[in-house]
């Protein structure tokens, strides 16, 4: 098995911040949580910026111990295809983005 955490910077779409946080926080988190070696996961609201470009308002970062990333990934995209992982059209899709980092040996 292999540690990774999967980093997800997201934002809601314009004037919909309570409805996209409010269906991340009680239907989202879990969806995720749910995954196969999913086992944490914590969000945050964007602070400052110190250096660089500023990111988006959202984080949310998971610790997912598995054989390999794929194996999340392909979870995931199952459960989004046949319903069981729900979703809003309060997030900005276009604007989020999802990396996933092994934890070097």
């Amino acid at each position: 098995m292999a540690s990774f955490v999967m980093v997800v910077q997201s934002k809601a779409r314009d004037g919909r911040d309570e409805e996209y946080n409010a269906w991340y926080d009680s239907e989202h988190l879990a969806d995720v949580l749910a995954l196969p070696g999913v086992k944490s996961g914590r969000r945050f609201d964007f602070e400052r910026t110190m250096m660089g470009e500023p990111g988006l308002p959202y984080l949310a970062i998971f610790e997912i111990e598995a054989v390999d990333a794929d194996t999340v990934i392909t979870a995931m995209g199952q459960r989004s295809a046949d319903g069981s992982m729900s979703t809003t059209d309060a997030v900005d899709g276009p604007a989020s983005v999802l990396w996933f980092y092994r934890e070097r040996d």
